[in-house]
């Protein structure tokens, strides 16, 4: 088994362009997938949570080629959510599993309900729905415990290599990747050059730039150059621990909000009840109203936030809301799309996902 692993890590990095095309190929197929024939939902599914959990383990093949090649390293410095979330795996072995796993449960939580939608009764349904809600519950309770900061979505290194750009098949340095180490001389000066003192003009294309014309330009040049707090510290202190108990009380709030939520749900599975998402509504805002403000130094931090904020736009997906106010107006842009020649294909594709919306959970 290990000789097999080896084979087949030595196969992704000398193809893994072609097989990152074909990533990306089939993930495309399964936007267009559902409505085309009996259960074409449920084979879109399978196939997006295969190719999920396998770009998942191609980047971590492709993140430990890299890594134990001297040589090379990336030209473009990783994020801060991928410097933070590498850090906490490298340096604790739990926290890498229990983020693997959230993300791995997040991948095939929609195939998870379809099939018990198929298979056992309603009620069995969503008590399987609320079991994997409170596997996401604890794992990131779980994660909480560990790093003792904020939580970030998601909990693992997002990709930072462009495999495209990787070496295929050969021993030649990618575009995206530099030496660690300059060549050891430079070339000598051909011999019929070396007696012309005349030096040519540089090509416009080869002068560097001047720095940008402001009332001090040597000081907005110097820094355009200077470190960044976040480029010297450690990976693991990104984010600052959280302290009070109000800091602790948010991040619960926002951790059971998706548990309660679906609770609640569950016992009124029509979505015509507004108390599941008055409820989910209220530990938002509770969460939102507990937490700590951010410094201006602490731009993970912020961007984690603003992320959170943005989410609440989902709600217009969820319960009476989606019922009562999206779904009709949804309906009514593809009614009057549909006869419009090239915006037809537009209305078809939200007829296909509309009814997903109204039949699965995890659609919202």
């Amino acid at each position: 088994m290990p000789s097999t692993l080896a084979h087949y890590e030595a196969f992704l990095v000398k193809n893994v362009s072609v097989i990152s095309t074909l990533e990306s190929s089939l993930r495309s197929i399964t936007w267009i997938l559902p409505g085309r024939f009996k259960d074409a939902e449920l084979a879109s599914e399978a196939l997006c949570a295969l190719l999920n959990a396998t770009s998942l383990y191609h980047d971590t093949l492709l993140s430990r080629a890299v890594k134990a090649d001297p040589k090379l390293k990336p030209l473009m410095s990783p994020t801060l959510q991928t410097r933070y979330t590498r850090g906490w795996c490298e340096k604790d072995s739990t926290y890498k599993w229990a983020a693997r796993t959230l993300e791995l449960i997040k991948f095939v939580q929609l195939l998870v309900e379809m099939g018990l939608r198929r298979s056992v009764s309603s009620k069995a349904r969503w008590r399987g729905i609320i079991l994997i809600e409170a596997i996401k519950a604890a794992l990131r309770f779980v994660l909480l415990r560990i790093t003792r900061r904020p939580l970030l979505s998601p909990p693992i290194p997002e990709r930072d290599i462009d495999p495209t750009m990787m070496p295929e098949g050969s021993d030649t340095p990618s575009p995206t990747l530099v030496a660690s180490s300059p060549p050891p001389s430079m070339p000598s000066t051909p011999e019929h050059l070396r007696n012309n003192h005349v030096a040519l003009p540089p090509h416009p294309l080869l002068v560097q730039p001047p720095p940008p014309t402001s009332k001090d330009p040597i000081e907005d040049f110097l820094l355009s150059k200077a470190l960044l707090p976040t480029s010297v510290k450690a990976p693991t202190a990104l984010l600052k621990t959280l302290i009070g108990p109000a800091d602790w009380l948010s991040e619960a709030f926002y951790v059971l909000r998706p548990l309660v939520y679906t609770v609640m749900l569950s016992r009124d599975s029509s979505r015509k009840s507004y108390r599941p998402l008055v409820a989910a509504l209220a530990l938002e805002f509770i969460a939102r109203w507990l937490r700590r403000t951010p410094s201006p130094t602490s731009t993970l931090e912020r961007s984690e936030y603003s992320r959170r904020d943005m989410e609440i736009f989902w709600y217009m997906l969820r319960g009476c809301v989606w019922e009562t106010w999206t779904r009709p107006k949804l309906d009514g842009i593809a009614d009057r799309l549909a006869d419009k020649p090239v915006l037809g294909v537009l209305s078809a594709f939200m007829k296909d996902w509309i009814p997903l919306i109204d039949e699965y959970h995890y659609c919202e």
